[in-house]
């Protein structure tokens, strides 16, 4: 099994498109469209689904008429696509861990300098910020 490598949004689409539901290459080809704005060629996505295929990430479900394929996620396809969405998902998630300095409103990505003020702990960058801050 070649190692998969999702270096770009349309591969990254592609997948979600197909976790949401089955679907034909010129179906994907237009929803790839719509979510990047930008023109997306046959090149851009039949070889990502036959590398996929290979893969057994996906299956051709069905043919329809002029040889139509819809290509749906194995069972694999589906454990691998959400691996995906939940690293996505904790790179969303670190932003909100993020704490921000409540005096000049930095943000604190390497600990922080804490102190209670009133019944609250805050959060500030550094003691100096903690000193000059006014409520």
């Amino acid at each position: 099994m070649k190692k998969i490598k999702i270096i770009n949004l349309v591969k990254f689409y592609t997948l979600l498109f197909l976790y949401k539901q089955p679907m034909c290459g010129y179906e994907l080809i237009k929803q790839l469209e719509k979510c990047t704005g930008k023109k997306i060629s046959a090149s851009h996505v039949y070889p990502f689904l036959s590398l996929l295929k290979k893969n057994k990430i996906i299956l051709i479900k069905k043919k329809g008429e002029r040889g139509k394929k819809d290509y749906a996620l194995t069972k694999e396809g589906r454990y691998f696509t959400k691996r995906l969405i939940d690293k996505f998902a904790q790179l969303i998630e670190f932003d909100k861990k993020i704490k921000i300095c409540v005096s000049c409103g930095c943000k604190l990505l390497n600990g922080e300098y804490k102190e209670k003020i009133g019944n609250k702990i805050l959060c500030f960058c550094c003691k100096y910020c903690a000193k000059n801050y006014r409520h």
